[in-house]
């Protein structure tokens, strides 16, 4: 942490005086989100997640950027009290690690791989920004890896996210997962970048990887400091051509699903988009039969 190297910006600064370097953050690791998703790629979900704040990209439209775009955010680590509480949770198929970007807090990260039970598959939700040193140490320790591919060039990234030479770096983060553990590449289609952004990434995965699948994601929210093109939520012609470009290409989708929850309702999130649409991170069974009412439009 003196002279810290753990993403693709090695930017080598001195975190344990305090937030610093791209990723604003010191040497704590801090929790900001935890619980339980029941909304997610079908093989993963429900699973328990672990939210670590502080992230080494500012994309303007993160939907959690007020907290994990903030290093200081939450409460700092307690490995064994969050053990327990995913010790104790019931009908869990995976324990999912992310940020922010957690490779940021890597050594509190593995303290908290370290519990999971290997009854569980321990997903790593991650940018796929990490350094070739960073990689070396999460070795043999995700089940699966759950990376997001979001800019198909780097001008892109470095207007929306502030993150420089990102598509070679996210490229080369790719090939050593796919060799190593279970890849899953997510991308979340924005308004206005379907060709610049979305087609390269489509076309790099269906040339490069095509065995890997791909999370589609077209739910896109105008959160955080979203600005311009990225102001509106996504039309549904640009969803149809994202889809059509999967089929024209023969990328293998990953599905989605809602997973059955306990009876009793637990942690219902709810938030109203620009276009009043009732939007959920996870809700219980009993709010799901709400929204998925008759002239409901459920964004997830």
């Amino acid at each position: 942490m003196r002279a810290c190297r753990l993403c693709a910006l090695r930017c080598g600064a001195d975190r344990t005086s305090g937030p610093a370097g791209a990723c604003r953050t010191d040497a704590v690791t801090r929790v900001f989100h935890e619980g339980i998703e029941w909304a997610g790629e079908s093989e993963l979900v429900p699973t328990y997640v672990v939210s670590l704040s502080g992230c080494n990209m500012a994309c303007a439209f993160c939907l959690t950027g007020g907290a994990s775009q903030d290093g200081r955010a939450g409460t700092p680590l307690d490995g064994d009290a969050v053990g327990e509480r995913i010790r104790v949770a019931t009908g869990l198929r995976s324990v999912t690690i992310l940020g922010g970007e957690p490779t940021v807090h890597l050594d509190g990260a593995i303290e908290i791989a370290a519990r999971v039970p290997r009854s569980l598959l321990l997903v790593w939700k991650t940018n796929a920004t990490a350094s070739a040193e960073a990689l070396r140490l999460l070795r043999g320790i995700p089940d699966v890896v759950l990376a997001d591919f979001k800019f198909g060039n780097d001008r892109c990234a470095g207007r929306i996210a502030s993150m420089p030479d990102y598509v070679g770096a996210v490229r080369s983060n790719l090939r050593a997962w796919a060799r190593r553990s279970r890849l899953i590449v997510r991308h979340l289609v924005m308004p206005g970048h379907l060709d610049c952004c979305f087609r390269p990434v489509a076309e790099w995965l269906a040339r490069e990887m095509p065995r890997v699948p791909l999370s589609l994601m077209t739910g896109y929210l105008p959160a955080h400091r979203a600005w311009g093109e990225l102001a509106r939520t996504n039309r549904a012609a640009e969803c149809r051509r994202a889809a059509e470009l999967v089929r024209t290409l023969g990328v293998h989708l990953v599905p989605w699903r809602i997973a059955r929850g306990p009876s009793a309702a637990s942690q219902d999130e709810l938030w109203i988009d620009p276009r009043g649409r009732v939007c959920a991170d996870s809700a219980s069974p009993a709010l799901l039969s709400v929204l998925n009412g008759p002239g409901a439009e459920l964004v997830i």
